[in-house]
């Protein structure tokens, strides 16, 4: 895995193409989720790698969300963003706007999750506490099944990121939880 970005670049890059508090906020989320998996998955050596290809994965969504990780592939190329970066970045559209297949664990936890946090943030935003510091797995479990609840979030896509990483979906969501729990404080601050 080639780092020739730095955090504090990639956050420059982002907030140039996104200026939407929610698109900030989801991947400041992602960017959390994945750092954690990082560490929970044994890579914790490339944990920047993993966090900054989280922070960037929705680059080009907000300006061409007709392009999504089309457009971005050739943004991080003429910002001098290694392949190894841009090949994981994409991933995440895998068989939605891309072919690019989740090789990588790290690129396999990115598709998994990107859904993912999003109907569980989804969840926290209907609790009285609007957080995931208290959320359980029952309560996220009763709102995937109910489709028309965060329609946004593919269920399918979940759900084959799921068998990708060779998880249950249970282990799956209250991982993500975990993981949505040790960044919260920083997404809120945005």
């Amino acid at each position: 895995m080639d780092l020739n970005i730095t955090r504090d670049q990639a956050w420059s890059l982002l907030t140039e193409y996104n200026k939407d508090p929610f698109h900030l906020k989801h991947s400041l989320t992602v960017e959390g989720t994945m750092r954690y998996f990082a560490d929970l998955l044994g890579f914790k050596e490339e944990q920047d790698f993993w966090g900054i290809v989280g922070l960037l994965h929705d680059l080009d969504f907000e300006q061409y969300p007709q392009e999504h990780c089309i457009r971005e592939q050739a943004i991080l190329r003429e910002k001098g963003v290694s392949e190894d970066m841009i090949h994981a970045t994409a991933s995440h559209g895998y068989q939605l706007t891309v072919d690019i297949k989740p090789e990588h664990m790290m690129e396999k936890v990115l598709y998994a999750t990107d859904e993912l946090t999003g109907l569980i943030g989804a969840v926290a935003l209907m609790r009285p506490s609007k957080s995931v510091q208290d959320l359980e797995l029952k309560s996220v479990k009763k709102k995937y099944k109910t489709l028309s609840f965060a329609a946004g979030c593919s269920r399918e896509v979940i759900g084959h990121g799921a068998e990708m990483l060779g998880w249950e979906l249970d282990y799956l969501i209250e991982q993500t939880i975990l993981a949505m729990r040790s960044c919260e404080d920083t997404v809120q601050a945005v």
